[in-house]
């Protein structure tokens, strides 16, 4: 079955949440949103492209910073509202300059760092 973007459950703003983990480790790195124009562009170009909802505008990821998110495969959850994005992440995916943006764990009620900043 070829796939159409139309195909997935898209909120009020005609956006869908995207999870990027990291193919090689299993490491969920971010949250970010896309439309189905970024679904798009980020299938056909094989770099992930993100919906800003604050800037409103499209924004690839790397294109500043170098920490390009290559796709190696989008997944759709089962009621397909929210998308899977499995990627090679080169540098850091966190604009704290962390590997991932989960870098805080509540352990025994208590906030804790559990990954610093990359170099």
């Amino acid at each position: 079955m070829q796939f159409n973007t139309e195909t997935l459950r898209y909120d009020a703003q005609g956006l869908i949440p995207a999870i990027a983990q990291d193919v090689g480790t299993g490491t969920v790195l971010m949250l970010a949103w896309m439309n189905a124009e970024a679904v798009a562009r980020t299938l056909a170009e094989g770099r992930v492209t993100y919906w800003s909802r604050s800037r409103k505008a499209f924004w690839t990821k790397g294109e500043s910073s170098g920490h390009v998110q290559r796709l190696v495969e989008m997944r759709i959850d089962c009621d397909r509202d929210c998308l899977l994005l499995l990627v090679e992440q080169v540098g850091p995916a966190c604009h704290t300059n962390r590997h991932a943006c989960f870098y805080t764990a509540i352990r025994d009620g208590v906030e804790v760092v559990i990954m610093e900043p990359e170099v």
